[in-house]
């Protein structure tokens, strides 16, 4: 089965792998803030959520090379980190390593990195330059922002072709005072473990809510899947893995507002820790949602404020005076379906005298969920996400 995870990319996005597991877990608690407050806007509106806290840190970590005072402070604070233990240096270095494994190879289809476009006119400072290459492998580009529609074409196409074309529009409106645009993106396409037969894919109902059913086409898989049920939570979760080192966890509650409002990095260790292997027969339904949004409040309303107004600190990004960001923008896709082969099937017929054989356990994701992709070695959360309606 093939996975789609797209892709974030930002004016500023991102989230941490920081070498320990005490730092991981930090940022991780970032991802699960951040969620919570697209779901309070979102839950108004009965709208899916999928967005990669990874890539919103690692933009932020981005533009913290250039920023000082309270609004490092700001940037170190929103992002779960304290800046009297944690050095800008140990962040870069941090970031660095991240980097370089999410590009491995190893990782299938998968590439992460950032990006910043300068306008002819405006000169960086070369230590900020320097690190963003060292640490974030940033690529950098001179363009006349003066022309906003040619710059934010080039961006676009530069976005479009990291991420495979599933972002092709993250620039709509440039700022006409933009004298620098920074991007952070991550694309990955992962293959099921076991794969889905698309022979078994049939339209089947999805409960959005009590009095509205949607028609969806649900993948079928029966097999051993590792699962554990939340009885503090109740919910029930289920691991599918990828054929790299990544996992899916789709996570089924008896009541959506119990888990997310429980829901962190311990809770998720425990899950990975305390799974156990079960035969079960599992309904999962194709998808494919694309969100679109602004961070300008949510990050403010997560104590980053001074980097949006007057109080803006960023001086170690250039000599020039009032730097301010003016829009932050995430944009990610998340596509689920079945393998593109054909599984073989054969049958047999073995006439045996047979006792009672319970039938499998179903597994029905036919309501709302949340859904995370994880990295199972170290847990940090590449996408996180909750499905209320597939088909929008």
């Amino acid at each position: 089965m093939m996975m789609h995870a797209a892709v974030g990319l930002w004016v500023l996005s991102a989230v941490i792998y920081v070498g320990s597991v005490a730092l991981v877990n930090e940022a991780n608690e970032f991802s699960f803030r951040l969620y919570r407050q697209f779901a309070a806007h979102a839950d108004s509106k009965g709208e899916n959520i999928v967005f990669c806290p990874i890539c919103v840190s690692t933009a932020l970590a981005a533009l913290s090379v250039g920023a000082q005072g309270e609004t490092h402070r700001q940037l170190f604070s929103g992002l779960g980190f304290n800046s009297s233990l944690l050095t800008q240096t140990d962040m870069d270095q941090a970031f660095q390593t991240f980097l370089q494994r999410a590009n491995n190879p190893s990782q299938e289809d998968a590439s992460n990195g950032t990006a910043v476009f300068v306008d002819n006119r405006f000169k960086l400072k070369l230590e900020f330059l320097q690190t963003l290459k060292q640490s974030y492998f940033t690529d950098v580009f001179n363009v006349d922002f003066t022309n906003a529609t040619e710059s934010a074409d080039t961006i676009n196409k530069y976005v479009e072709g990291k991420t495979n074309g599933k972002i092709d529009q993250l620039v709509e409106n440039l700022d006409p005072n933009t004298v620098m645009y920074l991007i952070s993106y991550i694309y990955y396409k992962g293959k099921w473990a076991t794969q889905f037969d698309p022979e078994l894919t049939e339209e089947d109902y999805f409960n959005v809510d009590e009095n509205t059913k949607v028609k969806v086409l649900m993948m079928n898989l029966e097999d051993s899947f590792y699962t554990y049920r939340d009885n503090v939570l109740n919910a029930t979760v289920l691991q599918l893995p990828f054929t790299s080192s990544y996992s899916m966890l789709l996570m089924l509650p008896d009541v959506m507002e119990t888990l997310e409002n429980a829901i962190g990095p311990h809770r998720v260790t425990k899950w990975l820790q305390w799974m156990k292997p079960r035969r079960l027969d599992v309904y999962i339904p194709k998808f494919s949602i694309k969100t679109s949004y602004n961070l300008n409040n949510v990050l403010s309303k997560m104590g980053m404020t001074d980097m949006f107004g007057e109080r803006a600190n960023l001086r170690g990004i250039s000599e020039e005076q009032g730097l301010a960001v003016s829009k932050v923008v995430h944009q990610a896709t998340l596509d689920v379906d079945e393998a593109g082969a054909t599984a073989a099937v054969a049958t047999g017929m073995d006439i045996e005298l047979l006792g009672f054989v319970a039938p499998t356990p179903v597994l029905m994701f036919s309501r709302p969920f949340m859904v995370i992709i994880i990295e199972r070695n170290m847990e940090e959360i590449l996408f996180l996400g909750k499905i209320i309606n597939p088909t929008i």
